[in-house]
């Protein structure tokens, strides 16, 4: 009888529910009922108290986590990019991309970012940061993205997903494959220095490798990361991408352009990575510029010379001039011409006193008494 009277009872239960449009929430023996409209209350609010949480529990666990102020914006508008999370003190770089998505990351590399319209910032003591963010026109078409991503150290990223009203929206290109490249030969640097690098100017050369495709798919345009060291330095990673189709089972023969900073000498190692991977690295031994230590030493020897005749020609400007000595002739006051001012006295023969020298119409004193 108990167990015919519960069966009639969630039976009638049933009916009801049904006849009202509610649903019924089971806890234990006991049947709830709700209408739709609380339902969907009850799940919104839930999903408002969890979010916070969510993204607290990221930041706890040191996951970086980024934040927009406005989720659409037009060309030339301006929005704030927030985030937590972070590596404290951290230098990050914030930019607005196209043919992005959070799931895909950067199809395209930078290249498909508006470079020049970036923005840098650092983080605080516990690893967030806020900072305005002007929005330019990408160079690619949409799906965008505002792209943070670390400059130094421990790498790391975090894409945002954002609308960009009036620009050109696209489809994201077909996946590349599972980027399973592998370096089938050394790599080697081709290239000369010029005589401008003798004196400063950037080195230059191209880091040739011949890559194959391990995997099932093809792999479309890649991009390289190539990173240069010094010493005990961590190599700074550059962009490089690839044009062109690796099939599965080929290769390809891939060029690369490596630069330095300009007066860079020493032993470097240049390395270059695909996928997080590191494929290759080469060594490059790059020669002092001794145009620059010759013009140094120039440097040093002429400007002295320079300053001191500079200083005697002052000296000899502003010294007092000496008077002439009493009975020497006076010479004009513009140096040493020689023209003279005053009256000139007749010179003399050296052999003949002024008053004894004969003439023509002096009489002689021979014959006479």
């Amino acid at each position: 009888m108990k167990r015919s009277a519960s069966r009639t009872a969630r039976a009638g239960g049933f009916r009801w529910w049904r006849a009202a449009g509610g649903r019924a929430f089971r806890a234990g023996a006991v049947a709830v009922t709700a209408p739709p409209a609380l339902v969907a209350a009850l799940v919104l609010a839930l999903a408002l108290v969890l979010a916070p949480a969510a993204r607290g529990a990221a930041a706890a666990e040191g996951r970086p986590a980024v934040e927009l102020s406005r989720q659409e914006a037009g060309t030339g508008g301006e929005l704030t990019v927030g985030g937590t999370g972070w590596r404290p003190g951290a230098l990050l770089m914030l930019l607005v991309c196209g043919e992005a998505a959070p799931g895909r990351g950067l199809v395209s590399g930078t290249n498909s970012c508006a470079n020049a319209d970036g923005r840098a910032v650092t983080t605080d003591a516990r690893g967030a940061f806020s900072r305005k963010l002007p929005v330019p026109a990408p160079p690619v078409p949409c799906p965008c993205v505002v792209h943070v991503a670390t400059v130094t150290g421990e790498q790391a990223g975090v894409d945002a997903p954002l609308r960009i009203t009036g620009h050109p929206v696209a489809p994201l290109p077909e996946p590349s494959g599972d980027g399973r490249l592998a370096v089938l030969a050394g790599p080697r640097l081709e290239g000369s220095s010029g005589l401008l690098v003798r004196f400063g100017a950037p080195a230059r050369r191209t880091l040739v490798l011949t890559v194959g495709n391990l995997g099932p798919a093809p792999v479309r345009n890649p991009v390289f990361e190539v990173g240069t060291a010094h010493g005990v330095f961590a190599p700074q990673w550059q962009e490089r991408q690839w044009r062109g189709t690796i099939a599965p089972g080929r290769k390809a023969r891939v060029e690369l352009p490596v630069e330095l900073a300009a007066g860079a000498h020493g032993d470097y190692q240049v390395s270059v990575r695909y996928g997080g991977r590191v494929l290759a690295e080469q060594p490059w031994g790059v020669d002092r510029p001794w145009g620059v230590v010759l013009f140094q030493i120039l440097l040093v020897l002429v400007v002295p010379a320079g300053l001191y005749r500079i200083g005697m020609a002052v000296v000899d400007r502003v010294r007092p001039r000496r008077r002439p000595a009493s009975g020497a002739p006076p010479r004009a006051a513009g140096g040493d011409s020689g023209t003279v001012t005053g009256p000139v006295a007749p010179a003399a023969l050296p052999w003949f006193a002024p008053d004894s020298a004969p003439t023509q119409n002096r009489p002689t004193t021979k014959g006479h008494a």
